[in-house]
């Protein structure tokens, strides 16, 4: 079995996002660090070399596989602002509709920017999501 390559570093948040070299993607990063930071509680912590992550939680699979991984997070991908909504998205049909412009994965939020969402909606997405995973994780 292999382990996770995907781990929190000790790398600097701050860094990593004041090299975003578009302006704009920059600004809307540091727009959600700041709801995530507010919503967990946490500060944040860069996972692997792209990822900024707030808490963590702890799971292990039927197989034996375990890890961690972070309670919410997002990454400043190419296209796309990924937003990592850790339960999917069933639950959250009403928030979804509500939202704005955007594409989902599992676990994954794909948004261009933050002026296409409503980001009252985003907040309480991350809100409840993060409720949910320290519900069923701990924490």
């Amino acid at each position: 079995m292999s382990d996770l390559k995907t781990k929190r570093t000790g790398a600097s948040v701050a860094a990593f996002l004041d090299a975003i070299p578009d302006a704009d993607r920059r600004r809307d990063c540091k727009a959600i660090a700041a709801i995530m930071k507010k919503v967990t509680g946490e500060s944040p912590a860069m996972w692997g070399d792209s990822i900024v992550g707030f808490g963590s939680y702890h799971y292990k699979y039927a197989g034996g596989r375990e890890g961690d991984w972070p309670l919410t997070g997002f990454s400043p991908r190419k296209q796309n602002l990924t937003v990592y909504i850790m339960p999917g998205f069933a639950e959250y049909a009403g928030l979804m509709k509500k939202l704005g412009k955007h594409k989902t994965g599992v676990s994954c939020l794909y948004i261009r920017n933050l002026d296409d969402i409503d980001d009252g909606v985003l907040t309480e997405l991350i809100r409840e999501s993060v409720g949910h995973m320290r519900k069923t994780y701990g924490g």
